[in-house]
């Protein structure tokens, strides 16, 4: 039996790799998620058969009743909720990782079949990161959810609290180890002094950073695991580990440097306060109507989409899509310029562009698309805010000086989407608004965009 747990381990951690793989292309990502699902049930049956029978039985109950709830989950979940459900997903793992180096620790003394002394500080090591991961990430989720405010707080003697928690944590774990302090007390305060740090680290940082930081507690959590298999002597739980840690650390450096936020400046610093930030001067509104969005589009030759989350507020990918496709017909070239932290989670506008199967060749990151917004006749830039503020080109004192974003601004005739005129994440006015080339259509993109699909097919 021992043997066929092994095989099953190895080929769950083969499929894991495979997964991960393909997840680096829209074109693959499905199967890519099928793959890495395939492995994580090849993985559950073969843990669930590494014991007596009778476990096997209840494990095997106890799989099938989650992956139940998880298939009502996934059914059920909004697109705009999914970095909550990211967030929430985060921080079970990381709690799961915690429980169960816990309650090994308080099995060290316990006899035959305790965990080994020398497995003492990898216990610890998970206990520490998967409790901050389990605090930080349901703060994450308060804060995506609306429960608890998204603004910046400045907190009093934030980085003194935080470093005084994790020294105690540290010295807490020192202490168990030279026989201070008795192991099962050093371990429930720890993870007491570890959950605080995760609470007061995230609780200051601002709803605009909030997608670096569930990146960037998705690789806490994989490294949890990965202690977990350490002190669990289970290979498996090693290699996925490793795998979340390792993926979740590029992710949260590649949407650093897409936002132009330092790792650093995202945990130790904040957005300046939002009712003083500069955004620049905002100009003129001019509105428009569905039927002159119509006549603009008809007789385009390029035409680029810029969604945004409004988008997936509305649910407007699949009229979007119907727009595009009127426009293709009247051999307008459309295509779909999207930035990386477009929405509230990376890939969240290819996802539900994929949704309505709007094709792959379609896409354009930003790096390829902006050099063709000159040429450009109309953009149409659906609830975006923040990615398409030239602010973060000529402004100075904006919080989002610096940022890549999309160069909507460089073509002929702009036409935004919006419900009103509330600022994006960053709380600042954005620029494009008011430019004489800009045209602003107030209502529901899903709306909006049905609205001027109809117009479109009644053009001459």
């Amino acid at each position: 039996m021992a043997d066929v747990v092994d095989a099953g381990y190895l080929a769950a951690a083969v499929l894991f790799i495979l997964g991960v793989m393909l997840l680096r292309s829209p074109a693959t990502a499905r199967r890519g998620n099928y793959l890495s699902a395939l492995g994580m049930l090849v993985a559950l049956v073969s843990s669930g058969f590494n014991g007596p029978l009778h476990h096997a039985v209840l494990m095997l109950a106890v799989f099938a009743a989650a992956a139940a709830a998880g298939v009502v989950v996934a059914r059920t979940v909004r697109m705009t909720a999914m970095p909550q459900l990211v967030a929430l997903f985060n921080g079970t793992g990381g709690g799961a990782a915690a429980l169960v180096a816990l309650l090994s620790v308080l099995r060290v003394s316990a006899g035959p079949g305790a965990l080994p002394a020398g497995t003492v500080v990898p216990a610890f090591v998970t206990l520490l990161v998967g409790s901050a991961s389990l605090a930080g990430s349901a703060v994450a989720v308060l804060k995506l959810q609306g429960i608890v405010s998204g603004r910046p707080l400045a907190l009093p003697g934030r980085h003194v609290v935080n470093g005084v928690l994790l020294l105690v944590a540290l010295a807490l774990m020192a202490a168990a180890l030279v026989g201070v302090m008795p192991l099962e007390s050093a371990a429930v305060a720890a993870g007491a002094a570890s959950l605080a740090l995760g609470l007061w680290s995230v609780l200051p940082i601002g709803g605009a950073d909030m997608p670096v930081v569930i990146s960037l507690l998705n690789a806490l959590t994989g490294l949890a695991a990965a202690a977990t298999g350490f002190v669990l002597a289970n290979d498996l739980l090693i290699v996925a580990g490793a795998l979340v840690g390792a993926s979740g650390t590029i992710l949260t450096l590649a949407m650093g440097r897409a936002m132009h936020r330092s790792l650093g400046h995202v945990l130790f610093g904040h957005f300046q306060n939002t009712q003083d930030a500069d955004g620049g001067e905002q100009g003129t509104i001019h509105p428009t109507s569905p039927e002159e969005v119509a006549l603009l589009l008809a007789y385009a030759q390029r035409v680029v989409v810029v969604p945004g989350y409004g988008m997936a507020v509305s649910r407007a990918q699949k009229e979007v899509k119907d727009l595009c496709d009127g426009l293709a017909k009247r051999g307008v070239d459309v295509r779909f310029g999207i930035h990386p932290v477009a929405g509230r989670m990376p890939g969240h506008m290819n996802v539900l562009l994929a949704e309505a199967n709007v094709p792959y060749d379609q896409l354009y990151e930003m790096e390829r698309i902006n050099p063709d917004f000159p040429v450009t006749d109309v953009v149409l830039v659906i609830g975006a805010n923040d990615v398409v503020n030239p602010a973060a080109r000529s402004t100075p004192g904006s919080p989002l000086y610096g940022m890549p974003v999309l160069n909507v601004d460089q073509a002929k005739t702009v036409v935004v989407l919006k419900r009103s005129m509330a600022p994006g994440f960053a709380g600042v006015e954005n620029q494009l608004f008011g430019l004489d080339k800009t045209l602003m259509l107030f209502g529901d993109a899903r709306a909006m965009a049905t609205a001027v699909l109809q117009e479109l097919l009644a053009v001459v």
